[in-house]
C-alpha cells in the first residue's frame, strides 16, 4: 500500500463529492435546455467540456482503488467506468461529442441525458455514503491516541 487507508477514502470522498457537483450542473444546463434559456450549441459545448475529466477522476479513482488493495470499492467502480468508456465511444464520428447540439432536439436525446444524469446522481450518492462509511471504518481501527496503558484501569470519564 503506497498511501494510508484513511488518505485514499478521503481523495475517493473528494473525488465523489467532485461528480456531484458536476451532475448537478449538467442537470441545470439541461434544464435550461429544456426551458429555452440556453441554445443547443452553448449547452452541448458546456457538457462536452466536462466528459472526458468526468471520465479520467473516475478512471484514476478505480486505479487508486485497485492500487490501494480495496477490492471491493474497485469492484463496485468499476462498471461506472466502463460505462463511460463505452459512453465516450459508442459516439458518431461526425458528431461533436458525447452531447450533439443536432441530435439532441432532432432525435430526441435530451430526456435520455436528463434520465442518465439521475441514475448517475443516484450512483454517485449511494457510492458516496459507501466512501464516507469506509472512511469512517478506517479512523476508528484501532486506538490511534493512546488514551490508556495496558495495566491501567480508567474509572473517569
Amino acid at each position: 500500500m503506497f498511501l494510508p487507508e484513511t488518505a485514499i477514502f478521503c481523495i475517493t470522498l473528494l473525488v465523489y463529492g467532485a461528480i456531484l457537483l458536476l451532475l448537478i450542473y449538467y442537470v441545470l444546463t439541461l434544464a435550461d435546455l429544456e426551458c429555452d434559456y440556453l441554445n443547443a450549441q452553448e449547452c452541448c459545448r458546456r457538457l462536452n467540456f466536462w466528459v472526458i475529466p468526468k471520465f479520467g477522476s473516475h478512471a484514476l479513482l478505480c486505479g487508486l482503488l485497485l492500487l490501494g488493495g480495496h477490492w471491493i470499492m474497485f469492484l463496485l467502480n468499476l462498471p461506472m467506468v466502463l460505462w463511460l468508456f463505452y459512453e465516450l465511444h459508442r459516439q458518431r464520428r461526425d458528431s461533436l461529442g458525447v452531447y450533439d447540439p443536432v441530435d439532441i432536439h432532432s432525435r430526441g436525446l435530451l430526456k435520455v441525458h436528463l434520465r442518465n444524469c439521475m441514475i448517475y446522481l443516484g450512483y454517485y450518492f449511494v457510492m458516496f455514503f459507501v466512501g464516507l462509511y469506509c472512511l469512517i471504518s478506517s479512523l476508528i481501527k484501532g486506538d490511534p491516541i493512546k488514551r490508556y496503558e495496558d495495566d491501567e484501569i480508567i474509572t473517569d470519564f
